[in-house]
Order: C-alpha cells, then structure tokens, then sequence
C-alpha cells in the first residue's frame, strides 16, 4: 500500500476530500520525522512506536579492497508495533 493508496483510502472512508488528507497524512508525517530528529519518541497508543536506536561502533570489513573499517556509532529510527497491532497481524495474514 503506498502513501496515494492511504490517502483514497482515508477519503473513502470519511468522505474528507483527497487533498485535506494528502495534506493531513504529510503534516503526521513531518511531525514524526521533527520529533524523531529531536530524539523525541512517538507513541501511538494501540499502533505502535515510532522510536530512534543507537547503533554502536563496529568494525566493518570491505572484501573487494580486502580492509577494515570503523563505523562509528549512529543513530537510526525504528518502527516498534504494539502488542494488539501484533496479534491483529498474526491473526489476519494468510500463510
């Protein structure tokens, strides 16, 4: 499902016009990518977490080369789903 899929989708349901919903959808998620710059977690209770990680130093190999390098320790964001978010997967998601 793409971001144009999401917002038909919010429009169908709610019978807002696309564009107040492109434009709702792009301001959720600016505010999500200003929070997690900021180091400050998102929470959406019954969704899921938007949350930034640390990823330590480490040593890296590039084989064509045959050297090592350092990756220093960096910051990255992450997706954590809730435990009801989970479930609704597992139970609905054909195998």
């Amino acid at each position: 499902m793409t971001k144009a899929d999401i917002v038909n989708e919010i429009s169908k349901n709610t019978g807002i016009e696309k564009v107040t919903v492109q434009k709702t959808v792009e301001a959720f998620m600016e505010s999500v990518k200003d929070s997690l710059a900021k180091d400050k977690n998102v929470y959406l209770r019954g969704f899921g977490s938007f949350i930034v990680k640390k990823r330590a130093e480490k040593t890296a190999r590039n084989i064509s080369k045959n050297t090592t390098i350092i990756i220093p320790e960096h910051y990255i964001p992450a997706f954590k789903p809730s435990k009801t978010f989970v479930n609704k997967v597992k139970t609905y998601v054909k195998k």
